[in-house]
């Protein structure tokens, strides 16, 4: 077994909210055996973790912390080059799926504000940014504002008016980075030249980014698996 599969099965525990003795008689295990199991002392065979995936409904890729999909897409954390730039405050210990999904993230803004650069285009390089800049505003704040103890007075929106403005200067950045690269110029905002924008394709971005295209492309199917599409199968 590995370090992953004890943290993955605590977890999904105590996600369901029981407690390891309940959890123990769904499994068909003694609450002793499957303490071991949670703290690592003891590896478990292949009927359990097969029984813990069925019971849990995830696969056992996910158990085993293969992939950070519960559906059994895989990719290893080990396959993710690391993002440039690591400081002390960006080091993640414990759960699998934040380091993950960091990396995949991380890596992909690697090739986007490369071919940005290519463009050369400083309008649409603000555009894209500043979509990117709000949806990462929107994620802390409702990490932030979860906690009501923790003070508003760092934001300048009020709090009932920051979803529906935040969404808005989103979707006009969104708006004006989709006129800009298509040539469209958008009030004082010169657009992009005909043209300009390079080609790419899945082997073209392999190519000229070896070390992080495995990631957006792992991005970009995680994407549109959360949208409804079907899982493609080799």
């Amino acid at each position: 077994m590995n370090n992953n599969f004890p943290r993955i099965i605590t977890l999904l525990r105590k996600e369901r909210g029981l407690s390891q003795k309940k959890a123990a008689e769904e499994l068909d295990v003694s609450q002793a055996l499957l303490s071991h199991y949670e703290k690592g002392i003891r590896e478990c065979g292949l009927d359990f973790v097969v029984k813990a995936a069925e019971f849990y409904d995830v696969s056992c890729d996910y158990l085993l912390g293969r992939t950070p999909h519960r559906s059994g897409a895989t990719i290893s954390v080990e396959d993710i080059p690391e993002p440039d730039a690591l400081g002390k405050e960006n080091t993640l210990k414990g759960s699998l799926l934040p380091v993950l999904n960091k990396k995949l993230i991380a890596n992909s803004l690697n090739i986007i504000y490369s071919i940005l650069q290519k463009c050369g285009n400083k309008s649409l390089t603000t555009e894209v940014s500043s979509y990117l800049n709000i949806s990462i505003y929107k994620t802390f704040r409702l990490l932030y504002s979860a906690n009501p103890k923790n003070p508003q007075g760092m934001f300048s929106v009020p709090l009932k008016l920051s979803a529906g403005r935040s969404g808005a200067a989103q979707e006009i950045a969104l708006s004006n980075a989709e006129c800009l690269a298509d040539g469209e110029d958008v009030e004082e905002m010169q657009s992009l030249e005909k043209g300009k924008m390079p080609v790419m394709s899945p082997e073209k971005l392999s190519a000229e980014y070896p070390l992080f295209a495995s990631s957006l492309l792992n991005l970009i199917q995680n994407a549109e698996l959360q949208m409804g599409a079907k899982k493609q199968t080799k």
